[in-house]
Formats: C-alpha cells, structure tokens, sequence
C-alpha cells in the first residue's frame, strides 16, 4: 500500500508537523499520522519515527560526529564552522 523507505521532503515536513498534534497519548496515533503523511501505512509511519528517535539518540550521545563544515566559494560568506580543537588552536594562537 504504502512507499516503503522512500520518503519524500514534503512527507518529513508534514510527519514533524503532524507529531506535535498526534502526541504519544493520542489514540490511534500511528493511522492519524498516516493519513496526514498521505501515502504511508500506519507501520511505515510507526517504523520511520522509531527510525528518527534512533537517530535522535545516537546524536544527543555523541555517536554521530558534527560535520566539519568548510568555506568553499563566495556562496559559504560569513559563516565558518570549526570543529572543537581547530577553535581551541585559533583561540591560542590570540
């Protein structure tokens, strides 16, 4: 019935938006998510949420590193984003 995995970036934003109107004590939580998603079996919805809050976790415990954002190009002005010891280095160095 549904798409399986494939989510599109319109179904992410919609999902975000409908968990904070079907919160954990909502009944029926999964098929009101589900059919606000559009396209998605309850199941789906229930196994991409288990999915985020997995993801969730693994960055709120360090598991998954911050990216090492560098400045490319006129596009990246004003912003530079240095991982922790490049900044303790720069900070040094002052």
């Amino acid at each position: 019935m549904g798409s399986g995995s494939n989510w599109t970036a319109k179904q992410n934003k919609v999902f975000e938006n409908a968990l904070a109107i079907y919160d954990k004590d909502t009944p029926e939580r999964w098929q009101n998510l589900a059919r606000a998603v559009g396209g998605k079996t309850a199941e789906e919805v229930k196994r991409h949420y288990e999915r985020l809050v997995e993801d969730v976790n693994k960055i709120e415990t360090g598991q998954v590193p911050f990216p090492n954002y560098r400045r490319s190009g006129p596009a990246a002005r004003g912003f530079c984003f240095l991982d922790q010891e490049q900044r303790m280095r720069s900070l040094q160095l002052n």
